[in-house]
C-alpha cells in the first residue's frame, strides 16, 4: 500500500520535519493528525531554513497536497505567518487543505493556558503556552469552534457566544484578561475569508488519494513519550502521537496505514520538565546541547540532554509498530571517545527491558548502559559523505547503528548525518512499495 507514516520515538524534536520533507519528494499528499503550534519542525534546503509549527512539511514540496486533518488543534494566526514565510521563499500553498473538522485555537486557550501554567507553580508541566491543551479540552468537553464554523457566521456566533461566557468565568478567577467577545468574531470571520478556500472535508479527500494508488504521508508531531495516553503522564502533550492516532486524527481506516518510519535521534532529549532516565547532567550534556543545536523551535528552551534510551525507543516500536528506523543527528556524537546506550533500567534491584507508567518507579531507574567505542570526525562535508554512501561512514558508527537494529530489531532505512534534506543516507529507495 503506497502510504508512510513518520512518527516520533522520543520525548519529540527527533528530526521529523526533516524526514517528512525528504520523504516528501515522492508524496502525492503530507497529512498533519494530530498537535498543533507546540509542535516544531525545522528543514534545511540548502542555504534556506524553514521553521514550521503546523503547516506540514510537504508544503515545502512543488505540486504536494497539504492537509492540516481533523486532529490538528488549528492556530489560524500562527498559520498566516508561516504561509506569508513559505510565499515569501516563492512557493506556492496552493496545494495547502485544511479539515472543516480541525479544532480552533483562540485567544481564551492562550491566556488559560498561560494562566493554568503559572497556577502550578512549581508543579507545572512545561506547556508551550500556545493553548493546545485548552483547545484539545474545549474539543473533548463539546463546545469547540471548528474550521468549518468559520465559514457559517449566524452559526459561529451562537457557538461563541456560549464558549466566551464560560472562558470569561474561568479566566476571572485565574487572574487573565478577558478577550473582546466582538474582536474575536471578526477575527475569526476574516480568518474565514482569508482561509475559507483551503477547508473542507480532508477525510474524504485523503481516502480518495489512498484508494487511487497515490502516494500519502502522515506526519506526526512531538514523540511516542508525549502521547497523552502512553507518555510519562502528565508530561505530555493533549494528543495521541503514536501511529494509532492516525486513525482518529485523519480519519482513515487501520488498513489504510502502511509501512510506519519511527524517527530516533542518535542520543535522547527533551524539552521541559518531567523523567529523563538518560540525562547528562555534565559537560558532556552541555557538549551535545550546544554540538546538537538542542534549543526548541516553538519555545527556544534549551532541550535536556542524554545517551540513546533504547528501552524508550522499543516501547516507541511496540506502541506504533514501527517498521522502519530514521536515525537522525548521527554527526552531533563525531569526536567523543565513547558513546553509551541504555538497554535495560534496574529498578528496586530488579532489571526490566519495559517502561512503567509510574513517575515514582522511573525515579529510581539505573540505566543498565553498554558502552561502544566512538568515532572520530570526518574531514569531507556531510553533504559529500551522504553522496558516498553508507561505507564512508566511521566504522564504529557503523557499529553503533547496527547495535540500534539488533537491540530493537528493525532495520534502520535512512540515516541524517546533519540538518539539510542533502546530508541523508537512504538504504531503502522502495519504501513505497513495501
Amino acid at each position: 500500500m503506497p502510504t508512510l507514516a513518520v512518527v516520533g520515538t522520543q520525548w519529540g524534536d527527533e528530526g521529523k520535519g526533516k524526514i517528512t520533507d525528504y520523504l516528501a519528494e515522492d508524496a502525492d499528499m503530507v497529512v498533519r493528525f494530530q498537535g498543533g503550534t507546540n509542535a516544531g519542525h525545522t528543514i534545511g534546503i540548502g542555504d534556506e531554513v524553514f521553521k514550521l509549527h503546523l503547516l506540514p512539511s510537504g508544503i515545502l514540496r512543488e505540486g504536494t497536497i497539504s492537509v492540516i486533518a481533523n486532529g490538528v488543534v488549528c492556530d489560524l494566526e500562527e498559520m498566516g505567518e508561516e504561509i506569508e514565510q513559505v510565499v515569501s521563499s516563492g512557493r506556492s500553498v496552493d496545494g495547502l487543505r485544511i479539515s472543516d473538522r480541525a479544532a480552533v485555537v483562540l485567544p481564551y486557550h492562550k491566556i488559560l493556558d498561560g494562566a493554568e501554567e503559572r497556577y502550578r507553580g512549581k508543579k507545572g508541566v512545561g506547556t508551550t503556552g500556545r493553548g493546545i491543551g485548552p483547545c484539545y479540552a474545549d474539543k473533548i468537553s463539546r463546545y469547540g469552534i471548528r474550521a468549518g464554523d468559520l465559514l457559517e457566521p449566524e452559526y459561529l456566533s451562537e457557538r461563541l457566544e456560549m464558549l466566551h461566557v464560560i472562558k470569561e468565568k474561568l479566566i476571572e478567577i485565574l487572574g487573565g484578561e478577558v478577550p473582546d467577545r466582538e474582536q474575536v468574531m471578526k477575527d475569526l470571520l476574516d480568518f474565514g475569508e482569508r482561509f475559507g478556500k483551503y477547508i473542507t472535508d480532508t477525510s474524504v479527500l485523503i481516502n480518495d488519494f489512498i484508494s487511487n494508488g497515490r502516494k500519502v504521508l502522515f506526519e506526526g508531531a512531538q514523540g511516542s513519550m508525549l502521547d497523552i495516553d502512553h507518555g510519562t503522564y502528565p508530561f505530555v502533550t493533549s494528543s495521541n502521537c503514536v501511529s494509532g492516532g492516525i486513525c482518529s486524527g485523519a480519519g482513515v481506516p487501520p488498513s489504510a496505514v502502511g509501512e510506519i518510519v519511527g524517527i530516533v535521534k542518535a542520543y535522547t532529549t527533551r524539552v521541559g520538565s518531567g523523567p529523563f532516565p538518560t540525562e547528562l547532567l555534565d559537560d558532556l550534556g552541555e557538549h551535545l546541547l550546544r554540538k546538537g543545536g538542542e534549543f526548541g523551535t516553538t519555545t527556544g528552551r534549551a532541550r535536556r540532554c542524554g545517551w540513546l534510551d533504547l528501552v524508550v525507543v522499543n516501547y516507541a516500536v511496540r506502541l506504533s509498530g514501527i517498521s522502519q528506523l530514521a536515525v537522525t543527528k548521527l554527526d552531533v556524537l563525531n569526536g567523543l571517545e565513547t558513546v553509551k546506550v541504555t538497554t535495560a533500567y534496574e529498578i528496586d534491584g530488579k532489571e526490566t527491558k519495559y517502561f512503567p507508567a509510574s513517575l515514582n518507579r522511573l525515579a529510581k531507574v539505573e540505566p543498565v548502559m553498554t558502552e561502544m567505542n566512538g568515532w572520530d570526525d570526518w574531514e569531507e562535508s556531510s553533504v559529500e559523505i551522504a553522496r558516498r554512501g553508507m561505507n564512508a561512514l566511521p566504522r564504529e558508527m557503523r557499529d553503533y547503528l547496527a547495535f540500534i537494529e539488533k537491540e530493537t530489531g528493525v532495520k534502520a532505512t535512512i540515516l541524517g548525518i546533519g540538518p539539510k534534506r542533502e546530508e541523508t543516507i537512504d538504504l531503502e529507495r522502495d519504501r513505497w512499495n513495501c
